[in-house]
């Protein structure tokens, strides 16, 4: 029997819910959710959130943002001269401090918080001592802030990760589907979004119902080209 044409997937939107309420929450989050869902009522000035990449914490930080009116900033973007304007909002939040940053702003900036009563809370990859911190005094404030961890999402997580990213695309996909993808991709939301995705457009363009073996051939694709950039 030949092959159903395929057709030329189109760029049509679909909205990735990214509120509160759309967080989904497990024993890989519950600390960092409840933590940040506490705010004002902080156990410190300054709270570090850690995570492997692909772990949510983009998801946490917007869902944040949203809820606070908290304003974010990138640690690479981190200037002294944007540091009063920053102090007006009620939290800021400085993303990917891994990645390296200002530290002479940065410690600017935990300073004016303090005074101005504002938050900060900072994302990372990994804990401060990774950070190759130079200023003796930044790393003593850094020491002193409330750490808090995300991990890589265990499998019922996921599971429900992924049954809201094809609801978030209008698809109804057999939960019996859904378990064999769990089983075989890698430990991440960004991988996740990267599958839902690849295999949605492989159905659109054959034409086809989502199976187990339309996933097993995506997986089997993804898996070989090159790693992707993931949300954090």
């Amino acid at each position: 029997m030949a092959e159903p044409p395929r057709q030329l997937p189109l760029e049509l939107p679909h909205d990735e819910a990214l509120s509160r309420d759309d967080y989904l929450v497990g024993s890989s989050n519950r600390a960092a959710f409840e933590l940040l869902d506490r705010w004002p009522d902080w156990p410190a000035p300054v709270v570090i959130l850690a995570g492997p990449v692909g772990a949510g914490k983009t998801h946490l930080v917007e869902a944040f943002k949203t809820e606070t009116g908290a304003v974010v900033i990138n640690a690479g973007d981190l200037r002294a001269d944007l540091v009063d304007g920053l102090v007006q909002a009620p939290v800021v939040v400085v993303e990917d401090a891994h990645r390296g940053v200002d530290e002479t702003a940065m410690f600017h900036l935990l300073n004016a918080a303090r005074q101005a009563d504002v938050h900060v809370l900072i994302t990372s990859r990994t804990w401060p001592s990774a950070w190759n911190i130079a200023l003796p005094d930044l790393m003593s404030r850094l020491r002193a802030a409330a750490p808090v961890e995300v991990q890589e999402p265990d499998d019922g997580l996921l599971q429900h990760v992924l049954v809201k990213l094809f609801a978030d695309r209008q698809l109804q996909v057999d939960l019996s589907v859904v378990d064999y993808l769990v089983v075989r991709m890698e430990r991440s939301l960004g991988v996740a979004c990267r599958a839902v995705d690849a295999i949605d457009r492989e159905a659109l363009a054959g034409r086809l119902k989502i199976s187990k073996p339309l996933v097993g051939r995506v997986l089997d694709r993804l898996q070989q080209e090159p790693a992707q950039p993931s949300p954090s």
